[in-house]
């Protein structure tokens, strides 16, 4: 299939590389050729032209000024940095390669949001735009109020009100002084959380052994006394697989991490080099790290532990609820409990930063393509969506409750609230992938062409939208085993569940819009600004020898 020509395509985001000041050219294509070495944009280039203010608003998509200025090991450590300190489900590697072959085929802002919309339906992409800005941006207070509960181990003395307030102050520090800031503190924060899950498993793997105070050679016993699944609710088999399945549920929860790879596309210097490997990447180290991660919560603390449930109950602070503390106080270690209450709250502001982002550039991708108010399409000169990030900070202000309310009951309202709404993220994303698929089989590209092709397709996108949407309604099952039965939990598990498709047959029913078919689904528009932006792209060599550390470990 032969590719329009840029003077015939219909206006879409600003082509890559390129800077608002030559958008009328390029809208009447006369785009010329230039070399875009990553970084140098002048003042000129960077101001925001507001030419497009005479479209009517809503009417058509506006330009994408966002910058490419993250770098490999910033868009690797975005997605590893997500996911660090929460569960992994197997169902991510497909949800992984399919994203994998969609982004890097067209790396946009929000592109697997936007993709749902232009591969399938624009209700579609509207409802699932909402529902993962919801997701995101519900984050936020929850990592705040995460953030309070870490530094209330060490001392009460601060007022609540105020860490709440100093961390939204960081958070809009971080998000609105350019993304080249984002993308470094990210690098460095997300460094942390490696460098943490590589201290414990060494700590455990040492430990286990008989390096220890008390020279306990533990080992596996725990997987002996009292075995490796517990009972829930129920007695013998059947509760031991109630158990693994509100582990599955939790895990569910916070599966993360090739989403914030993608919300990085538009963003990232060379993508079609670069997401491939960030992707891969991502999958292999995440998969060492909660599977030893596992592995190490398994061998210290038994399921039973009275000191780990007793710290549950009582809403201890900080890391006294974890695994490794517990282990830690039991083998009488002292200091180490204090440095990974140090680390997990690094862990913990870093998610916190990153759903600020990803958040943002949800509502900007939304706006961009008219429908969220224009006003959400701006941004400063330094390319950052201001009023979208502060509309997620404004959110971030539910972490106020807590001052009312305590800590744990917060955090269960936001989880059971999101919880759902993640799941069916991951439904849009397999499902939107098989509308991509048969569209470019439909319009004879061949996947050969593509810079990244999974293997198994379309079978994995089938495994991964199947278990997702299972998951999806499974994830209150707990309030309809008898007795069980909550007004409040039932409505916060099942909530976005039915938000969604309100959305979806609200817009489609004022709108009056269509499923795509194959055939004619827009596989064209953005692509030839991408592969010249490739084509020109100059690496910028790094500033200082820490980066370029950083650039090679992530290459």
């Amino acid at each position: 299939m032969s590719r329009s020509d840029p003077a015939s395509a219909p206006p879409g985001p600003l082509p890559y590389g390129s800077s608002p000041a030559n958008r009328s050219d390029i809208a009447t294509g006369n785009l010329t050729k230039r070399t875009v070495n990553q970084g140098e944009f002048s003042e000129k280039d960077a101001v925001i032209d507001n030419r497009e203010e005479s479209i009517e608003e809503g009417s058509k998509p506006v330009y994408d000024h966002t910058h490419r200025r993250l770098k490999p090991r910033h868009v690797q450590l975005i997605g590893i940095g997500g996911t660090i300190g929460t569960a992994l489900c197997t169902v991510i590697l497909c949800i992984t390669v399919c994203l994998a072959e969609m982004v890097t085929y067209l790396p946009i802002s929000s592109p697997f949001i936007r993709f749902a919309g232009r591969y399938v339906d624009d209700a579609f992409g509207v409802a699932a735009g909402y529902n993962f800005f919801v997701f995101e941006a519900a984050m936020v207070p929850m990592e705040v109020t995460a953030c309070s509960l870490l530094i209330h181990y060490w001392t009460n003395a601060i007022p609540l009100a105020a860490i709440f307030a100093i961390i939204l102050v960081l958070f809009a520090f971080l998000n609105v002084f350019a993304v080249k800031w984002y993308g470094e503190s990210e690098f460095w924060l997300a460094s942390s959380k490696v460098l943490l899950s590589v201290g414990l498993i060494i700590f455990t793997f040492i430990t286990m052994l008989g390096g220890n105070p008390i020279n306990d050679r533990f080992g596996f016993r725990y997987w002996n006394e009292p075995g490796s699944f517990a009972e829930h609710y129920k007695e013998g088999d059947l509760g031991r697989w109630l158990g693994f399945l509100a582990c599955l549920i939790n895990a569910s929860f916070t599966i993360a991490g090739p989403d914030y790879i993608s919300m990085a596309a538009g963003e990232s210097v060379n993508p079609r080099g670069n997401l491939p490997k960030a992707y891969n990447g991502m999958f292999y180290r995440l998969t060492a790290f909660f599977v030893l991660g596992a592995l190490c919560v398994g061998i210290l603390v038994p399921y039973n532990d009275k000191a780990m449930s007793d710290a549950f109950d009582n809403d201890a602070p900080g890391a006294a609820a974890s695994p490794y503390v517990i282990a830690m106080d039991r083998l009488g270690i002292p200091v180490l409990p204090h440095i990974v209450n140090a680390m997990i709250l690094l862990a913990v502001f870093s998610a916190g930063n990153s759903y600020v982002y990803c958040g943002s550039r949800t509502l900007y991708g939304l706006a961009l393509d008219g429908k969220a108010p224009r006003l959400f399409a701006k941004c400063t000169k330094s390319g950052v969506p201001i009023y979208c990030v502060i509309a997620v900070l404004l959110i971030g202000l539910i972490s106020f409750l807590q001052v009312s309310n305590s800590a744990s009951v917060v955090l269960n309202w936001i989880i059971s609230l999101v919880t759902a709404s993640q799941l069916i993220n991951f439904s849009v994303i397999t499902f939107t992938y098989t509308r991509f698929r048969k569209a470019i089989i439909a319009q004879g590209i061949s996947r050969e062409s593509l810079p990244y092709k999974s293997l198994g397709q379309p079978y994995v996108a089938y495994v991964a939208l199947v278990s997702t949407t299972v998951m999806a309604f499974v994830g209150g099952y707990e309030v309809f085993l008898p007795g069980n039965w909550n007004v409040p939990t039932f409505l916060f598990s099942y909530t976005m569940i039915g938000v969604f498709p309100v959305i979806y047959i609200g817009w489609k029913l004022i709108h009056r819009t269509s499923l795509r078919k194959p055939e004619e689904v827009d596989l064209v528009t953005g692509v030839d600004e991408i592969e010249e932006y490739t084509r020109n792209y100059v690496p910028e060599p790094a500033s200082n020898p820490l980066s370029r550390f950083g650039d090679w470990l992530f290459s």
